[in-house]
């Protein structure tokens, strides 16, 4: 830890209590949240920063359509818009966010929508689509939805219970949230962690006994896609300068397939 971040200390600390004060009152129903009869699966994370969301949610899509009507909601992190969009797949990155626009081009069948205000979102697909399954994206701490199921994400580097409350550390919520996970998935794992290495991490996370336990890894592609989902030749790109950031992206990371593997002990 940073000489800064040791300095921080009483700040995570009020932040912490404050968290832990809200938690309470939404445990004891003084603060009210809504629930759905369409399912709700929400994908979150305890922490700042990259767990792995958006592959987690590519996996749901890539499982869950076949059989179900599907529909996405995600604020639209880093977008310069508000309220309800419903995206259509030709928006631009930064009106709707590059997640959910990522989701739309990948899987043009489900329904992807952006809304800063969860309840409201749901609402309004429920009202327009009647989808049979709606995946949340980033809402483990929106306590004013009470999903059906709470599916939540760790980087193998960095787990939630080495961690502390920001901004000492890199938690939104103190530790203690995990327990209204149904699933914990410890993303960004070697393809080949060992039964062992599986055991020590899921003692340090404190799985209970109504959890399961995954971990998952990333397989990437041999191929690259621009932004409109074509391939290019890595060979071509030997010379050219790449860009990161909203609106001047010439072309996209590796494609990637989360994989998914269930400890046995």
């Amino acid at each position: 830890m940073s000489i800064l971040r040791k300095f921080l200390l009483p700040f995570s600390l009020l932040y912490g209590l404050v968290i832990r004060l809200r938690n309470w009152f939404y445990d004891k129903k003084i603060l009210s949240s809504f629930s759905y009869s369409t399912p709700v699966i929400v994908v979150g994370n305890l922490s700042v920063g990259g767990t792995g969301k958006s592959p987690m949610i590519e996996y749901l899509l890539n499982l869950l359509l076949p059989q179900y009507k599907i529909a996405t909601l995600s604020r639209g992190y880093g977008r310069k818009t508000k309220g309800y969009i419903e995206l259509h797949g030709k928006e631009a990155a930064e009106t709707v966010g590059d997640e959910p626009l990522q989701f739309k081009t990948k899987f043009p069948e489900a329904v992807v929508a952006v809304d800063e205000n969860r309840k409201q979102g749901i609402e309004r697909i429920v009202s327009e689509y009647q989808p049979e399954v709606i995946l949340l994206d980033d809402a483990f701490q929106h306590r004013k939805i009470q999903a059906g199921f709470n599916i939540l994400l760790t980087s193998f580097d960095n787990i939630y219970s080495e961690d502390r409350m920001l901004p000492t550390g890199n938690l939104r919520e103190p530790k203690s949230g995990a327990v209204r996970a149904d699933v914990i998935v410890v993303t960004k794992s070697p393809e080949n962690l060992s039964l062992h290495d599986q055991e020590k991490i899921g003692k340090k996370l404190k799985i209970k006994t109504h959890q399961q336990l995954f971990f998952s890894y990333i397989e990437y592609s041999d191929y690259l896609l621009d932004g409109k989902g074509r391939n290019i030749d890595p060979a071509l790109l030997a010379k050219q300068k790449i860009y990161s950031g909203y609106g001047n992206c010439k072309a996209q990371a590796t494609t990637s397939l989360l994989k998914l593997t269930k400890p046995e002990f």
